[in-house]
C-alpha cells in the first residue's frame, strides 16, 4: 500500500508518555512505512503521562474529526487516596497538605454516599496544572512559573459514578467507576470528593476505558505497534460519527455532495450510540453505499435539504 490512508487509531496509552509522545510515534511509523516525509497526524482528547488507556489517534483526513471524537462518552476507572493533597490533583505533584486518617474514620458507604452530589450537571473547578486556557495562556505553564492562578468553574456532565474497590492498606485509598462528557477533569472529581470528606484526596491512578466505539479491550498497545501492521489497525472515518443520524447517499447524491450542493433531507438511520448530550445540533453523517464517510451534512438553506459543511473527498484507501 502507497499513500497515506485516512482512519483512526485505538491506541492503548501506557503510563509514562504524553498524548503528544503517542502521535510522534505513530507519525514516525507512518513515515517509515510509506517513506512520505510529511505525515498528519494528531489525537482526539489528551490523556496525561500518568494516566494508561483509550487514545485515538487520528491520520490523514480523519483530523478532521477531531471534535466529533470528542463529542462521544467518555468512560475511566480511576484511583484516589485519601488523605493527601497536591498542587497537581495527583500523585505526580508536590504534596501540600497530609491528614492522618484513623483505621475505620471513612468506609465504602462514606464514599458512595457523597456519589450522587458529583453526578449530572456539576460545576466544576480545572486543576491549576491543566491545558485550561488563563488569561490567553495554559493554566499550567502559568503554575509551573510560580504565578498565581485563578480558573473559574465550569459545567460539566457526569453521567454515572460507581465505587469499585475501597482500602485501608497500605493507605486508605478508593476506586471509581467514571462516565462523563467532554471537559469533564478527574483529578478534579477526586478532589473535590476529599474536600467534601473534610480530608483531601489526589489521584493515584487514570485508565480511560472507552470513548463512544473505542473501547480498552480492542485497543492496540503502544509497544506493538509496528510499521508492518499500522494500516490494519485503523478504523474506518464513518466509526467517528456513529452518534449522528446517517443517511446513505446514492451516486447521484454523492456526486452533488462531493460538488458542494445540497441533497434533500430523507432516508435517516438513527445514531448508533448515543452522544455525550441531547442538545447537540442536527448533523448528519453522510455515507455512501459501501460505508465510506464522504461528508457530514446540516440543514441546508431550503427546507428539508442537507448541505455538505465537511466533506471527505474519496473513500479510505
Amino acid at each position: 500500500m502507497t499513500g497515506i490512508p485516512t482512519g483512526l487509531l485505538n491506541v492503548d496509552k501506557p503510563a509514562g508518555f504524553s498524548s503528544r509522545d503517542v502521535v510522534n510515534r505513530v507519525q514516525w511509523l507512518l513515515r517509515r512505512r510509506t517513506g512520505m516525509r510529511k505525515v498528519k497526524v494528531g489525537h482526539c482528547g489528551t490523556l496525561d503521562p500518568l494516566a494508561t488507556g483509550v487514545l485515538v489517534v487520528s491520520v490523514g483526513s480523519s483530523t478532521r474529526l477531531t471534535i466529533r471524537v470528542q463529542q462521544h462518552c467518555k468512560s475511566y476507572q480511576a484511583s484516589f487516596i485519601l488523605g493527601q493533597t497536591t498542587d497537581t490533583d495527583d500523585i505526580t505533584g508536590t504534596t501540600t497538605r497530609e491528614v492522618a486518617i484513623t483505621p475505620g474514620e471513612f468506609d465504602e458507604g462514606s464514599i458512595r454516599d457523597l456519589l450522587p452530589e458529583f453526578t449530572g450537571r456539576i460545576s466544576q473547578v480545572p486543576p491549576v496544572f491543566s491545558a485550561v486556557h488563563v488569561d490567553g495562556q495554559r493554566a499550567y505553564k502559568l503554575a509551573r512559573k510560580g504565578k498565581e492562578v485563578q480558573i473559574e468553574p465550569r459545567d460539566v456532565d457526569v453521567y454515572s459514578l460507581e465505587i469499585t474497590r475501597f482500602s485501608e492498606v497500605p493507605h486508605t485509598e478508593f476506586d471509581l467507576k467514571i462516565v462523563c462528557g467532554s471537559g469533564t477533569y478527574i483529578r478534579s472529581l477526586g478532589r473535590d470528593i476529599g474536600n467534601r470528606l473534610g480530608c483531601g484526596a489526589t489521584m493515584s491512578a487514570l485508565s480511560r476505558t472507552g470513548i463512544g466505539p473505542f473501547e480498552l479491550r480492542e485497543a492496540i498497545p503502544l509497544g506493538d505497534l509496528e510499521q508492518d501492521n499500522i494500516f490494519e489497525h485503523l478504523q474506518p472515518p464513518a466509526l467517528a460519527v456513529c452518534h449522528l443520524p446517517t443517511r446513505i447517499l446514492d451516486a447521484q447524491e454523492t456526486r452533488r455532495i462531493l460538488n458542494g450542493r445540497d441533497i434533500p433531507r430523507r432516508f435517516f438511520e438513527p445514531p448508533r450510540v448515543r452522544a455525550e448530550s441531547a442538545d447537540r445540533n442536527e448533523d448528519v453523517a453522510l455515507l455512501n453505499s459501501t460505508g465510506d464517510l464522504i461528508a457530514i451534512g446540516a440543514a441546508g438553506k431550503l427546507p428539508d435539504t442537507l448541505k455538505p459543511v465537511t466533506v471527505f473527498h474519496g473513500p479510505p484507501v
